[in-house]
């Protein structure tokens, strides 16, 4: 029973940084309703630029958050100019071809320059035991982060005008622009946080596995589990969802193969979907 528990516990840290993956693709839903099928190469952007940095510089992995972050700011900000400006508002398909030509974009550059082997950081972070069990540190440190940069998230887009102005474009953006909003300008900001926050979830999950180019494929039908369950355009819905689907692997772990982890999580997630089309944590439109 406590070899269950531990294993919970440990999939709620896990969840956490979930949630934050899924955090960046639900915003640029709730704020311009474009699905971001890059969102997987983003994430692994963000591990390699873990990757990169430790290597090439030698510093701790966790020092490499702020380039990270910002890097991942100004590729959304990229991003939004290249594939995302004239989508918006334009049918869904039309941002789903222009997403998924840069995920295959990505993809192949970074095929091209690391192959598909297998990437590993090391991370040196003590545990926490509780009776035969321990924790692993880089799990503890990595959902501590994931936790405080969704408040920050948070607090920004709840307590801060540049974050009201997000917000308000995501509920109305006709009546944003009425009253001099420069619409233009929150959506690639939106962008920018929604990768910046994409890269920094790449990053905290490439101390916690290994990962290869290829890597992005699985996190983002996490990161869509989560959001759909979260309720699309609801941050902190994925952010709950996020712990939920780490509960479930923690739950599961101890009695089935790990092969049949996303079995079971894509057949709760449609009998979820079936019972709560909206989503768990659903949200009116652009409520954000």
């Amino acid at each position: 029973m406590l070899g269950i528990l531990a294993s919970i516990i440990d999939g709620v840290l896990v969840g956490l940084v979930y949630g934050l993956a899924a955090m960046g693709l639900t915003l640029i839903w709730g704020v311009m309703d474009v699905v971001n099928l890059s969102h997987g190469p983003v994430i692994v952007a963000g591990m390699f630029g873990l990757y990169l940095l430790t290597s090439a510089l030698g510093i701790s992995p966790y020092l490499a958050l702020p380039p990270v972050l910002i890097g991942g700011f100004f590729a959304g900000v990229l991003l939004y100019w290249i594939a995302v400006h004239r989508m918006v508002g334009k049918p869904p398909l039309m941002s789903l071809l222009s997403t998924f030509a840069v995920n295959l974009v990505l993809v192949g550059l970074g095929t091209a320059v690391w192959g598909t082997a297998l990437f590993n950081v090391e991370v040196s972070v003590p545990g926490v035991s509780l009776g035969r069990y321990t924790f692993p540190g880089p799990h503890i440190v990595a959902s501590l982060m994931a936790a405080l940069i969704a408040y920050a998230l948070y607090f920004f887009l709840h307590h801060s005008r540049t974050g009201k102005a997000v917000r308000a474009v995501a509920n109305n953006r006709e009546a944003a622009e009425l009253v001099g909003i420069p619409t233009t300008r929150v959506l690639a900001l939106t962008v920018g946080c929604s990768l910046a926050i994409a890269c920094v979830s790449g990053m905290l999950i490439g101390t916690l596995f290994p990962f290869t180019v290829l890597s992005g494929d699985s996190y983002l039908l996490k990161s869509f589990v989560v959001t759909v369950l979260g309720g699309f355009g609801n941050p902190l819905g994925a952010l709950f969802a996020g712990v939920a689907l780490g509960v479930l692997e923690g739950a599961v772990a101890p009695f089935v193969p790990i092969s049949w982890t996303l079995v079971i999580e894509f057949g709760l997630f449609v009998l979820a979907l079936i019972a709560f089309p909206g989503g768990l944590f659903s949200l009116r439109r652009g409520a954000l």
